[in-house]
Order: C-alpha cells, then structure tokens, then sequence
C-alpha cells in the first residue's frame, strides 16, 4: 500500500477555504452593484429636485372650463385630484365591488383617475357606463356584456372612452410642450396615469400613478415607459369640445 500524502488533506482544506473566500466576495460585490443600482434607481425616479414647465420655457395649458365652479380649471383639478389619490397612498386592491367603486382606502391605477375626476366635478362611472350602455360595439373589452360595477376601472374601457371624447396627443415624450398637467396617459394594456406638473432634468413630465409603489406615487418613469414602448395613448379631457350631453356632473349629495 502506498503511503497517504500528509500534506493532501491541508491542501484540501485551504483550497475550501480559498473558495468559500472567493464566493464570499464575488457574492459582496454582487450586492453592492445591486445596492448601487438600487440606489441610482430610486433616485432617478425619485430625484432630490425637480423642475417646472416654465424652467424650460414652455407654457402651461389651462382649460376654459371649471365644471364644478371652484374657481380651478378642470386640468389642474384633475391633476389635484390624482396627486390626492397617490398621496392617499391607497392599498393596492383589484378586488370586483358591488356598486362599482372600492373603499376610500383601496384601489387600482384606474381609480386613481374616476378621483381625478371626481375632484374637476365629473362623474366618469357614470358616463362610461352610459356610454357603454348606448355604444356597447365600441367597447373591446366589455365583450358585449355591460357590467357598471366593473366596467369603468378597466384600462382598456377607460381608454376607448378617451379616444372617443378626448383629444388624442403626441406618443413622443421629445415633444415636451404637448405634456401636460391632468393629461391621462395609458401605458400598455392594463396602466394608465395621470401627468404631473413637475418635470426632470430634461423637461420630462412625471407620471402620477398607482402601481403599488412602497414610497412615493409621483415619479419620474415616463422615459422608462417610453424606451420600452408601453406608451399607447395620451389623452387631454377639454370639456369644451364635448357634446354636453356626454358630461355628467358628480352627485355630491349621494
């Protein structure tokens, strides 16, 4: 028999050692790049700072119309609006309600923008369903079938209704001026948001939205969106180009 190598099991053992060494600091460095760009992240979309239209010279669109008389237009009511949804912080809940509308405390990204609504005096359930109920074709996603306790928080019904009563703007973020605060943005097939009047660096506006976000609602994603090709619709809600018999105004009473 030939005789056991003394040295074999200590070189054995430093080369575990060696290794468990090396695992622990290739798995170091993995967390710190995921930490750093983690941190570059957050604070891409949640810069220290942001900048107004007017640093970059373009000029706010105001609407003509104040549908529920509080002395703001409708544009900067249904921006008002959202940000007090996105500030709510509202629990994220896709949950189907008898009656249509969740609690005060819950919601998805399309009741964020029945609230905007809400807040410029616009009862939008009630008129997508009354749309849905006259134009049931038009409506893809309703598939023949109204339901009103459903129908208004489905993004794609919420974007037919816009296509068919609002004006249609640009896709293309690089056209700074045409976005504009209280504009309704879908972002593929099941997102939709409202933009903010707070810009970045580049005059990119913010996008008030709800995807179940942790910290803050109000972010400065809309470039991401765009590079992944998600933007497919950019609305503005003008009052004054509807047939009034499409606008009904919310029952503050009930």
């Amino acid at each position: 028999m030939g005789k056991e190598d003394p040295n074999g099991a200590n070189n054995t053992g430093e080369q575990k050692k060696h290794q468990l060494k090396r695992a622990a600091i290739i798995t170091t460095c993995v967390i710190f790049v995921l930490l750093a760009v983690s941190i570059r992240f957050h604070f891409y979309i949640h810069p220290l700072w942001h900048y107004t239209a007017a640093d970059f010279g373009i000029s706010t669109i105001y609407s003509g119309v104040d549908f529920n008389f509080n002395g703001i237009d409708d544009f900067e009511d249904i921006l008002l609006g959202a940000r007090q949804d996105a500030e709510n912080h509202v629990k994220y809940n896709s949950a189907y309600y008898n009656g249509g509308y969740p609690p005060d405390d819950e919601g998805v990204c399309a009741d964020e923008i029945w609230r905007a609504f809400k807040n410029a005096g616009y009862d939008l359930k009630a008129m997508i369903d009354k749309d849905i109920a006259a134009n049931t074709g038009a409506y893809q996603r309703v598939d023949g079938k109204p339901d009103p306790n459903i129908d208004f928080r489905r993004v794609p019904n919420l974007k037919t209704f816009f296509q068919r009563y609002a004006l249609s703007l640009t896709l293309d973020i690089s056209e700074r001026e045409q976005w504009q605060p209280g504009d309704v943005v879908t972002l593929g097939r099941s997102h939709i948001g409202v933009i903010s009047d707070k810009r970045d660096k580049n005059g990119t506006p913010y996008l008030i939205h709800n995807n179940n976000q942790i910290g803050s609602r109000e972010e400065n994603v809309l470039s991401l969106y765009s590079l992944t090709g998600r933007i497919n619709g950019h609305y503005r809600f003008d009052a004054s180009l509807i047939d009034e018999n499409v606008l009904i105004e919310w029952d503050w009473i009930d």
